[in-house]
C-alpha cells in the first residue's frame, strides 16, 4: 500500500515551515515559497508562486490568451521534476501532482453582489430615496467595488508534490529549472525539514541550486 504523508499537518506542526508558508495577497512579487519535507524515501514539496511572475498578470484568467497562459503554467507546475532537478542517482518518481491558480475574487464578488441585491430590495420597498441616500449608495457600492478589484487583483499558482526517491541517500541537491521556465521569478525561498531539522534557504537566479544538508 502507497505511504501518503499530510504536507499541511507538517507545515502546521513546524514553526519553520508554518512562518514561511504565504497567505493569498501577502505575496511578494518576483519571490515564490517553497517548503520541503523528507521522510526518507519520502519527499513532499508545497510551492506557491504570485500569478504575475508565471503568467504576467493577477486577476482572473478572462481572454483565450489568458486562459492558455493559464493553462500553460499549470502543466508546467504540475511536472515537477522538470522544475525542481534532483539528481539521477537518487532515482526520484512522482507520485502524486497538482497545480492550480487560486484568486481572491470570488469572495468579493459575493459580497458586492450580495449589497446590489439588498439595495435592489430596499428600493422596492421604499419606492424611492432622497438625494442624500442616493449619494450614500453610491459611495457605499463604489467602496465595495474598489474592494473586488483589490481582491480580484491577487492570485497566486499553488502547487502540491509527494515524490518518491528510491536512493534517497543520493540526494544532495536541488537544481532549479523553474527560474529557466518563468522568466519573471527572481527567487524562491524555502523551508525544509528533514533528518537533520529545518532550514531556511532563498535561491536566487543567479544560483539557483539547493544543497541539501544531511
Amino acid at each position: 500500500m502507497k505511504r501518503t504523508l499530510s504536507l499541511l499537518a507538517i507545515v502546521t506542526a513546524l514553526p519553520a515551515l508554518a512562518e514561511g508558508t504565504r497567505q493569498l495577497g501577502a505575496h511578494e512579487h518576483g519571490v515564490g515559497t517553497l517548503n520541503i519535507a523528507i521522510d526518507g524515501s519520502t519527499v513532499l514539496m508545497e510551492f506557491q508562486a504570485p500569478g504575475a511572475d508565471l503568467v504576467g498578470f493577477e486577476h482572473a484568467a478572462k481572454s483565450a490568451a489568458d486562459r492558455s497562459a493559464v493553462d500553460a503554467a499549470i502543466a508546467r507546475l504540475s511536472d515537477p521534476l522538470a522544475l525542481f532537478v534532483m539528481p539521477d542517482a537518487a532515482r526520484c518518481s512522482v507520485g502524486e501532482a497538482s497545480a492550480k491558480l487560486e484568486t481572491a475574487s470570488g469572495h468579493g464578488q459575493d459580497v458586492h453582489e450580495d449589497h446590489a441585491e439588498d439595495a435592489g430590495h430596499d428600493n422596492n420597498q421604499h419606492g424611492h430615496k432622497d438625494h442624500a441616500d442616493d449619494k450614500h449608495d453610491d459611495h457605499e457600492h463604489e467602496g465595495h467595488a474598489e474592494h473586488h478589484t483589490e481582491e480580484a487583483d491577487h492570485a497566486e499558482f499553488h502547487a502540491n508534490y509527494m515524490l518518491n526517491c528510491a536512493e534517497p541517500a543520493s540526494l544532495t541537491n536541488i537544481s532549479f529549472a523553474y527560474f529557466d521556465a518563468f522568466p519573471n521569478v527572481q527567487k524562491v525561498q524555502v523551508q525544509l525539514v528533514g533528518a537533520s531539522g529545518a532550514h531556511a534557504y532563498q535561491i536566487e537566479r543567479g544560483t539557483p541550486i539547493l544543497t541539501l544538508e544531511r
